[in-house]
């Protein structure tokens, strides 16, 4: 399947600095909007409003909505990519049983701090693209373990992708936590760290038999 987002999906990057500044503004206000309105109260029109922009302005470095929401998720990523990253090493040392519920804990934290993050990452996919994006994310967060724990030998290398599939199974833990209470609990916490341990220890098992 081609999972490439269709480039009106995607935002057009500036490399001026005033321009630049514009576009990071245009960025901020969609958060604030997004909190605010949800998903159903977000439109290009109503954010350009907000900022006191024309609609052409917005629409030069965001042809569509789903520019503005794709490139916000890209950034959440990066926060929650660097949160993992800076503790590597302490994952690593620890295994991968321990370190999938510090992981999780992270993972928690994060979403329950940041409203529009957990919107547009739990919320569920509207359009071929955001389902794209969505399975794209899933995928960048199974790479996240997969150099953790891969390269320090813990986990054996696929196919298939383990930890792309164990972050589908807490991703739709958390997902489905957010659907029921608007946050992740910590009995969806605990039922994340349990199926995505209960998987992987599965497949090792039957991969080593």
């Amino acid at each position: 399947m081609n999972d490439a987002l269709d480039p009106l999906a995607v935002a057009r990057h500036p490399t001026q600095q005033r321009a630049k500044d514009r576009f990071d503004r245009i960025l901020q206000e969609a958060e604030t909007l997004l909190v605010e309105q949800g998903l159903s109260g977000f439109s290009i029109p109503a954010l350009a409003e907000r900022l006191g922009f024309t609609r052409g302005s917005v629409y030069a470095y965001f042809p569509t909505p789903y520019a503005i929401l794709n490139e916000l998720v890209g950034r959440y990523l990066v926060q929650l990519e660097a949160v993992f990253y800076s503790r590597a090493e302490e994952l690593r040392s620890i295994g991968w049983r321990e370190g999938i519920a510090a992981v999780v804990d992270h993972a928690v934290s994060f979403h329950n701090s940041h409203p529009a993050a957990r919107l547009l990452i739990l919320g569920g996919a509207v359009t071929d693209d955001s389902y794209r994006a969505q399975e794209q994310t899933n995928k960048r967060l199974g790479n996240l373990g997969r150099k953790v724990w891969y390269q320090g030998g813990l986990l054996p290398e696929g196919p298939p992708d383990l930890t792309t599939l164990s972050a589908d199974i807490g991703t739709a833990c958390f997902r489905r936590s957010f659907f029921e209470h608007g946050e992740i609990t910590p009995a969806y916490r605990d039922a994340a760290v349990a199926a995505m341990a209960g998987f992987l220890g599965e497949a090792m098992r039957f991969g080593n038999a």
